[in-house]
């Protein structure tokens, strides 16, 4: 089997994105509700990614 070298940005959107996905699929009733809510929190990871990272950029400057 192949090994997967991801950086850690990849590596944290992957994990966003699977966790978006589960969230939406285990919090919401309907379909439509699942997908906006899944979207959303997708949405609000990616956010807090680029915010945590231009955190540390500053943080170590």
């Amino acid at each position: 089997m192949p090994k997967m070298n991801l950086s850690h940005f990849e590596a944290a959107l992957l994990f966003a994105l699977f966790t978006s996905v589960v969230l939406g699929i285990v919090t919401k009733k309907t379909d439509a509700e699942r997908i906006r809510y899944g979207l959303r929190s997708f949405a609000y990871f990616i956010l807090v990614l680029f915010g945590l990272g231009w955190l540390m950029y500053f943080g170590h400057g």
